[in-house]
């Protein structure tokens, strides 16, 4: 049981010295690790969640207006593209029930 609670201890304080500032005082009280890494799991993913979301509705709220120049808008639209692709989402020409 000792070496259990020294493991854990280590791997606790190991996790958390990765954290950012802001993220260690708000995480540091949790005692066990399984605990905070599964509160940092939890976290993230829902973080992610979110910029994906972000993402798509960028997309879908792109439109092409007369008062700036076409290249421009192109380059904005192909960010968009660029924060799909990196977010590994992608974007398919025919719906999956045509294919």
């Amino acid at each position: 049981m000792d070496a259990w609670n020294h493991n854990d201890f280590i791997s606790k304080n190991y996790i958390l010295n990765g954290l950012y500032n802001t993220l260690y005082d708000v995480h540091s009280s949790i005692k066990k690790a399984k605990s905070l890494w599964e509160a940092l799991d939890k976290k993230l993913k829902f973080e992610d969640v979110n910029i994906k979301k972000f993402i798509i509705g960028k997309f879908l709220d792109f439109k092409m207006v007369d008062l700036r120049t076409g290249m421009s808008q192109v380059q904005e639209f192909q960010l968009i593209l660029h924060d799909i692709h990196v977010e590994g989402m992608s974007l398919s020409a025919y719906p999956k029930w045509l294919q």
